[in-house]
């Protein structure tokens, strides 16, 4: 056991070589021959069989090259001196190949390069050298071998054992890889035929990139050629169907690419003649000719909006189509829809006008009497201020906040709709004139008690010029119209049991403005309370009411003469 351990030391440290005389001849590939020796243990006698194959080869071959010296001692030089203290031999001996990717020595790892018989564009020139003799080519496989034995083991039958040797740092893939690669070498080089690798004086580095490339190329190519399968001649009933399912594939982007368009940009179909049927539509307020035309597009009364929209484009008129309901037939072309639309007639709503000084229930039935809306819906809606949108000034009162003008009621609008449209355009009125909040609920009471005194527009001012003139000094208003509108009566004048009704809207008995409007009054009624006419009076009284014939006056006696000439007209006309 010593003697073993001793040769084996022996072997690894080179007989005490230098390290120098290693590294120079690693460069040139001088090394000493293989030993007879065996290096590992010898499982079987395939070894020593090939062996002594190899050495008969190697003879013969001596022979025959002139390049080789005869002696046995030149191709076989033991990598020990015979006797302690002898030179070291200086034969070459083959050094076990590096890969050129990871400098691995391949001798350890079993790997096994195949020959590139067919290289003759090595980057180095070769020179004739003894290893390139057959039987030095079957020493380095022996070595091959030997190293693979070592590393892998082998039985008698050259199958792969994994024994303990392997460390725990080596994965499963790294196995099944090298089992893979080393069978692909025994099948590309059986070792019957007695081939082994050859190596050049670069160390066998182009050889083996080379042959790695390519060894790995037809492992891939042969892996992915397994994973398809045989390759099958298509059939022509397979490219019929193709052909057939492409041709549906086009059909279908083609028609339905034109049905996408036709949505998305609609062409300019028309339909012809004024159509047939009847339908409405509802114009809103601020729709544009193209909103409008999607209506009419949409009620399917035009095919497209582009007719329409060129012929309203066209006629200057189509600006005035107003908002509302509008009978229109169906399929009719763009010229025709767009000449029912300017036509009066194809227009549905309810006219209704509120004449200035309107009180509330006035209003009401005048609205019931133009439309479809019954008189209870509206009494119902007017008991509800707050649903109205009236404004919090207006303390809930909603006398004076239906403003005077001219409506239109369209099919479909409830009670609620129509009112509340009413008094949303009393606040735009305010609003246009600027009149503070805060003021408006004295200005809307005075313009209604002006509204109702007066006959004309000058005589407007000058009565609010009264009020504000007795208001500032204390005086009572003695206004009849707002005696009857505690009493529910109208006209302008009173009894004297009239005047004795306790009501605060009673201005012969309470100082000051009532507490809210008396009627609904309109634009001009407001303007004259914000600019009344300047004067120092203090009376007026309407001497003749068929003309509205009214006389204002300073002081008492002027009034007094004014009174006598209504007075007049009342003997006049006693049926009034």
């Amino acid at each position: 056991m010593s003697d073993d351990r001793s040769g084996r030391r022996a072997r690894h440290d080179g007989e005490g070589r230098p390290a120098s005389e290693f590294l120079a001849e690693w460069h040139t590939g001088e090394f000493a021959a293989i030993s007879d020796e065996p290096t590992g243990p010898v499982t079987s006698g395939r070894r020593a069989r090939r062996r002594a194959l190899e050495e008969q080869e190697a003879r013969r071959a001596a022979a025959a090259d002139p390049f080789v010296p005869e002696d046995d001692a030149t191709v076989r030089t033991p990598l020990v001196p015979s006797a302690p203290g002898a030179p070291p031999a200086r034969g070459p001996v083959p050094r076990p190949p590096v890969s050129a990717l990871n400098g691995l020595v391949l001798g350890s790892t079993g790997e096994r390069p195949a020959v590139r018989a067919d290289d003759d564009t090595d980057r180095h020139p070769r020179q004739p050298a003894a290893h390139d003799h057959p039987a030095t080519r079957a020493q380095y496989a022996v070595a091959a071998d030997q190293a693979a034995e070592d590393r892998y083991g082998h039985d008698d039958h050259g199958h792969h054992g994994h024994h303990g040797h392997h460390g725990d740092d080596h994965h499963h893939d790294e196995h099944h890889d090298h089992d893979e690669h080393h069978d692909d070498l025994h099948d590309e080089h059986p070792p019957a035929t007695g081939e082994h690798p050859v190596w050049d004086q670069t160390g066998g580095l182009e050889v083996i990139g080379a042959d790695d490339d390519d060894h790995h190329g037809r492992r891939g190519r042969r892996d992915r050629s397994r994973a398809r399968g045989p390759r099958r001649k298509r059939r022509p009933v397979t490219i019929l169907l193709s052909l057939l399912v492409l041709a549906g594939l086009v059909v279908g982007i083609v028609f339905g690419g034109q049905w996408l368009y036709q949505k998305i940009n609609p062409v300019a179909a028309d339909y012809s003649g004024s159509g047939s049927g009847e339908v409405d539509i509802r114009v809103q307020s601020g729709d544009s000719l193209t909103a409008i035309a999607r209506t009419l597009q949409g009620a399917d009364v035009i095919a497209s909006t582009g007719p329409f929209v060129d012929a309203a484009s066209a006629n200057p008129a189509a600006a005035n189509i107003q908002p509302g309901v509008y009978s229109m037939a169906l399929q009719m072309s763009g010229q025709a829809a767009l000449d029912r639309l300017l036509d009066p007639a194809a227009r549905l709503f309810s006219r209704v006008t509120l004449p200035e000084g309107l009180r509330v229930d006035a209003a009401l039935q005048r609205i019931a009497d133009s439309s479809e809306i019954p008189l209870a819906d509206l009494q119902a809606a007017a008991a509800d201020p707050a649903a109205l949108g009236l404004p919090a000034w207006a303390n809930g009162m909603l006398e004076g906040h239906l403003f005077p003008a001219t409506y239109d009621i369209e099919p479909g609008q409830t009670a609620v709709d129509v009112l509340s449209a009413i008094v949303a355009r009393g606040e735009q009125t305010y609003d246009s004139l600027g009149i503070p909040e805060a003021d408006r609920l004295r200005v809307l009471t005075e313009a209604s008690l002006v509204q109702a005194e007066a006959a004309t527009t000058e005589d407007m001012a000058k009565v609010a010029t009264v009020i504000d003139n007795r208001i500032a000094i204390g005086m009572p208003l003695q206004f009849d119209t707002t005696v009857n509108y505690a009493t529910g009566k109208t006209g302008i004048t009173t009894t004297a049991e009239d005047r004795a009704t306790d009501s605060p809207y009673n201005t012969y008995r309470y100082p000051g403005l009532p507490p809210g409007a008396i009627d609904s009054p309109g634009e001009e009624a407001l303007q004259a309370v914000l600019n009344p006419t300047p004067g120092d009076w203090l009376y007026f009284v309407v001497v003749n009411p068929d003309t509205g014939d009214t006389r204002f006056a300073a002081t008492a006696e002027e009034h007094a003469a004014n009174v006598a000439l209504f007075q007049q007209w009342l003997r006049e006309n006693p049926g009034d």
